[in-house]
């Protein structure tokens, strides 16, 4: 359990670091790049809700101004949320036609971070590994 906990503290003072980019005094005086910020940090857990899952794994990811990050295909990964407009849950495919086993095993996938300036915040939680690896884009493949 408190593994876990060191896990999510790790991942939460990443996002927060990555909010203050944009929120921080730099942001009132002129900006020193071109490119509002997208970074995100991305987490896939075996639980209900990300509050209490443990998380198995975790990535970073960065795509302005080019895609990087500890995300094994960060440029797929951007064009993704590229094509969604950095909203995670449209990144996710309906391969209605892949058979899982009806096995509750819950899985819950993270995004935080912010996507051209603006904050993003999301959650998504899948009966088990099976259905989330059948719903998956290259944004939750890692």
């Amino acid at each position: 359990m408190r593994r876990s906990a060191a896990k999510i503290a790790c991942i939460a003072g990443t996002v927060a670091g990555l909010v203050a980019l944009t929120a921080g005094p730099a942001a009132a005086s002129e900006p020193h790049s071109l490119y509002s910020p997208s970074a995100m940090v991305l987490t896939v857990g075996q639980g209900e809700s990300a509050a209490t899952a443990t998380v198995e794994r975790a990535v970073t990811l960065t795509c302005t101004p080019t895609a990087g990050g500890t995300h094994p295909d960060a440029e797929a990964a951007c064009g993704d949320l590229e094509r969604a407009h950095g909203q995670p849950a449209l990144t996710l495919n309906d391969d209605s036609g892949r058979v899982c086993p009806k096995i509750y095993a819950p899985v819950t996938v993270t995004a935080d971070g912010v996507w051209e300036g603006s904050r993003v915040s999301y959650e998504r939680t899948f009966g088990n590994s099976c259905v989330a690896r059948s719903r998956a884009t290259h944004l939750f493949d890692f």
